[in-house]
């Protein structure tokens, strides 16, 4: 199906008034709301638009992004490019625990108003199947308690024809507060597993030392379910909160604060810190347990960890964000935007690539091949300069990519010499005989 690129536009922008920019929660069930994402697409379908190639890509994308998914770990920032003419969708990998809340952040600067879709989704990475938790817009912030500890994706894609900047924020805060007053995390001196009685038990909690009679605190509003006494726990209590689905145990009490059936506001104090029950032989401390609906005990400790904070990586230079670069030396084709991180390949030395996002450290390029990852800033350097002068002979034809399937922008009418910029597998990227633009030409042939 043929369609102008002036008729294209304006179907885009009547489009463009289909598609809600609200927060939307999971896409769970037949009857759940569709996400901003998924009315644009529904509207490219509808308008016949899914049948042009500009159409096509953009769906494409859409679905790659979440197959390569770059890795990052919390805090974290970096910039990005997409632009009007290719269709892009970048997609990032995250590593998660039930407890965490996480914040996302996403601005964009362009000179027209544009929509960017932002997705988040549960990966389930054995069956290879991904469902969608939260749907939002750029310039606002999203929050969303992780229900779940297993990977997730965040895809950002913008609509069709348009171009701009980006900056992506990602940090983590606790979903509960600390429950010892004048403590955090780094006060925990007994880690969910311990050994406990000569390894016939694992410890089902976090102890966390503290002088006899601090306030245990409340870590979350919620209902007193119990005060009461045990062998193991001693003076306890069970503060539930239906909210989260959670049943939070607090043991080894001097003494309690409050009364069963009570409600309580996070902060509020619970009791007093002791050593009561099987704890009579070793200094005041909390015995702080979580309990989920249905699971059991589980691992409080990332429900009241020290927030990430908010990240400090300095943003790649706006001006090479979009860049055409070429790598000075092989360098690792990185799944993270560290040196610890997996390799996808080694680049060869002057391999060309377009700068697609990253920090000042770390950039996040595409090769002609479509292969993402990161590479250190260090190893990149602009095309400026002639890598050396080639002579071809007549006919030799320059192509638009680095592709045997690629599109023919100019030949050489006679045998001369030509500039050479970089690399891509057979390919070199030549400035064209006629100047002001940049080709490719297949060795492999000409020679």
């Amino acid at each position: 199906m043929k369609i102008s690129y002036a008729l294209l536009l304006v179907l885009l922008v009547l489009l463009g008034t289909l598609s809600s920019c609200e927060i939307f929660g999971p896409g769970q069930g037949i009857f759940a709301p569709a996400s901003p994402h998924e009315q644009y697409a529904r509207s490219l379908k509808s308008a016949n638009l899914d049948q042009t190639a500009l159409g096509t890509r953009w769906l494409s994308a859409s679905e790659k992004a979440l197959q390569d998914s770059v890795s990052l770990s919390v805090p974290y920032r970096e910039s990005g490019y997409f632009p009007a003419h290719t269709p892009v969708a970048v997609g990032y990998k995250l590593a998660v625990e039930r407890g965490d809340v996480i914040l996302l952040s996403l601005t964009i600067q362009s000179e027209n108003p544009a929509r960017v879709f932002l997705d988040v989704f549960e990966f389930d990475e054995e069956k290879g199947t991904t469902k969608r938790v939260l749907s939002g817009q750029a310039d606002s912030t999203l929050r969303w308690e992780v229900r779940r500890s297993q990977t997730h994706l965040i895809r950002i894609q913008p609509e069709l024809l348009r171009s701009g900047r980006y900056t992506l924020s990602v940090s983590r805060q606790p979903l509960l507060a600390f429950p010892v007053e004048g403590r955090n995390s780094k006060q925990i001196s007994s880690f969910w597993g311990a050994n406990r009685d000569g390894g016939r038990r694992s410890h089902e909690g976090v102890d966390i030392f503290a002088p006899r009679q601090t306030p245990a605190l409340a870590a979350t509003d919620g209902l007193v379910t119990r005060v009461g006494v045990n062998t193991l726990g001693g003076n306890h209590v069970f503060l539930s909160s239906i909210k989260h689905g959670l049943n939070l145990y607090y043991a080894h009490l001097d003494s309690w604060n409050v009364a069963q059936g009570a409600r309580v506001q996070a902060g509020d104090t619970i009791g007093f810190i002791g050593n009561t029950g099987n704890a009579r032989t070793t200094g005041p401390h909390l015995h702080f347990g979580i309990y989920e609906s249905g699971k059991g005990a589980i691992d409080p400790l990332p429900f009241i960890r020290i927030g990430s904070g908010e990240p400090t990586q300095a943003l790649l230079a706006a001006e090479l964000l979009g860049d055409t670069l070429r790598l000075t030396s092989a360098s690792p084709l990185r799944i993270a935007p560290t040196s610890k991180a997996d390799r996808l390949q080694t680049l060869p030395r002057y391999q060309i690539v377009s700068v697609i996002g990253g920090t000042a450290e770390w950039v996040r390029v595409r090769t002609p091949a479509n292969l993402e990852g990161y590479v250190s800033r260090n190893a990149l350097s602009p095309i400026e300069k002639s890598l050396r002068a080639r002579t071809l002979p007549p006919q030799t034809v320059i192509l638009d990519n680095a592709s045997t399937l690629a599109t023919v922008m100019d030949s050489l009418k006679t045998s001369g010499k030509i500039s050479v910029l970089g690399v891509h597998d057979s390919f070199e990227l030549v400035e064209s005989p006629s100047g002001g633009s940049f080709g490719w030409v297949n060795m492999e042939v000409s020679n």
